[in-house]
């Protein structure tokens, strides 16, 4: 069964999270902010792109979450946009049901 994921990192290193995002790409997960990614994959598919991340860091400092979202709380998300459209493409699961935060 296939989950929304979210993938977030912090390298230090501009060679690892380059590395890092094209990984994300390569599964199929759409980039949200310039360190955040989200789509579908299954848990396979969420173990298997974890290592992978992890196999990529070296000693520099880093930090990486391989969050799945189940479909209430992507169903109860809240998404405020302004001018987004200059911050490129937005995922189709970010915009379905997407409620205006106060």
């Amino acid at each position: 069964m296939e989950n929304t994921t979210l993938v977030i990192y912090d390298c230090e290193s501009d060679r690892i999270r380059t590395k890092v995002s094209e990984a994300c790409l390569d599964y199929g997960l759409t980039r949200v902010q310039f360190s955040a990614f989200v789509g579908k994959l299954n848990r396979s598919m969420r173990e298997e792109l974890f290592l992978k991340l992890c196999g990529l860091l070296d000693d520099s400092p880093a930090r990486i979450l391989v969050q799945p979202i189940c479909e209430a709380d992507v169903a109860a998300r809240k998404l405020k946009e302004v001018n987004a459209h200059l911050l490129g493409r937005v995922p189709a699961e970010m915009k379905e049901g997407e409620q205006a935060a106060p």
